[in-house]
């Protein structure tokens, strides 16, 4: 992970926008609404969706869904399609710089209670609506509010 966050910086020096993706986990509640699951930033404590640098050797949605692990303790079933994108200014040691965030859907299928950051990061499921009003960046708190599960693929006739 240490190699693409150090060329994503170099890229942001030479005033390149850099890329992150993300996954913003869900769940159906009893009632067939949709929840979905923030987590706390580990030094600013404001909650966020977990998110990381592209890996090497990995596609978007692998990579979100590896970050929804280490950072939630969440597994599940990532979407293929991204549920949308959204840009925020990220603080570096010196300076700030301009990441564009690909988001992908995870259906969560299981809650880990012991997760790799566990002791740094709280997590609460919410409606979209609720999360939305926690959220800091106006276009991830868009995203959150407005979000809208795919249509299940029809069924083939015989």
């Amino acid at each position: 992970m240490a190699a693409t966050k150090k060329k994503a910086v170099r890229q942001a020096k030479k005033g390149e926008r850099i890329r992150q993706v993300a996954a913003i986990p869900f769940r159906l509640n009893v009632n067939g609404d949709i929840e979905v699951m923030l987590v706390t930033s580990r030094t600013t404590r404001r909650f966020i969706v977990p998110k990381g640098w592209p890996m090497k050797g990995k596609s978007g949605r692998k990579a979100a869904t590896i970050e929804a692990l280490e950072e939630a303790g969440v597994l599940g079933k990532t979407l293929k399609q991204p549920a949308g994108t959204y840009s925020y200014w990220k603080r570096l040691a010196n300076r700030f710089v301009r990441v564009d965030v690909i988001v992908f859907l995870l259906e969560v299928t299981e809650e880990l209670a012991n997760w790799q950051e566990a002791k740094r990061r709280q997590r609460a499921w919410l409606a979209p609506a609720d999360a939305a009003m926690l959220i800091d960046e106006p276009d991830l708190s868009t995203l959150v509010r407005t979000l809208r599960l795919p249509e299940p693929a029809p069924l083939e006739q015989a």
